[in-house]
């Protein structure tokens, strides 16, 4: 049930059936010289709505913006603070559990350690302050590079997952492919510049993408998130 598209009626009586909806949670941001700034939230989106479709539950309409660090100097990347992130996610929420949501699995396809800790920060504020809220916070990203589809031994954003996934559902969007790149970051310090360790923005390799490796792939995120949405109605019952 897409939520963007519903009228207030329809979503009146959508909540009698489901308490439980889904954030997806994505970013703008470079992915190569091949792949769109807005990879991450299609990949959220395209997840979600899978998942609903088993499960008949709300797909809110995406935050499209996140907090990118490592990619920040490249052309077009567009983050915003954790903090602000944080307060999205709180504000979100809230309005959905003022009209009557107690389920809220937000899924994202951006899968940056601050921005995944300011999304489970948000969640742990809220069920904190709002009772009977049920939060949980997956990167159905990291799932996909735990599926085992990949060929790439070292395969994190750009390559040959994240463009086989887009071939899948939006193959016009891919404009040809990146050289196989990783970055090299010199970690643990801190670099004040780091599009020079990280020239093309591709962890992985492109070439070895294909939309059946895509369609596998969000295979086994929606098989994990359809678990998870199953267990917030549960809880929520």
């Amino acid at each position: 049930m897409d939520l963007y598209r519903m009228t207030m009626i329809e979503f009146e009586d959508a909540v009698a059936r489901t308490r439980t909806a889904i954030l997806p949670v994505g970013s703008v941001e470079e992915h190569g010289r091949h792949l769109p700034l807005g990879t991450d939230t299609l990949q959220a989106v395209e997840v979600s709505r899978r998942a609903a479709a088993r499960v008949p539950v709300f797909v809110c309409p995406p935050l499209h913006y996140g907090y990118c660090r490592s990619t920040a100097d490249h052309p077009g990347t567009v983050s915003i603070s954790p903090g602000t992130l944080r307060r999205l996610v709180f504000d979100v929420a809230q309005g959905l559990y003022r009209h009557g949501i107690r389920g809220l699995a937000i899924v994202s396809g951006h899968a940056g350690g601050i921005h995944m800790a300011a999304l489970e920060e948000a969640g742990e504020r809220l069920v904190a302050a709002l009772d009977g809220l049920e939060v949980a916070v997956v990167c159905e990203y990291r799932w996909a590079q735990a599926a085992g589809v990949a060929e790439t031994a070292d395969d994190g954003h750009a390559g040959e997952i994240e463009t086989s996934r887009v071939l899948a559902v939006e193959p016009g969007w891919v404009k040809g492919s990146s050289p196989e790149e990783y970055p090299s970051l010199p970690r643990p310090f801190i670099a004040r510049r780091k599009r020079p360790h990280w020239p093309g923005g591709v962890w992985g390799d492109p070439s070895r993408a294909s939309p059946d490796k895509g369609e596998r792939l969000y295979d086994a995120s929606v098989e994990r998130l359809v678990a998870v949405v199953r267990e917030l109605e549960r809880l929520t019952a």
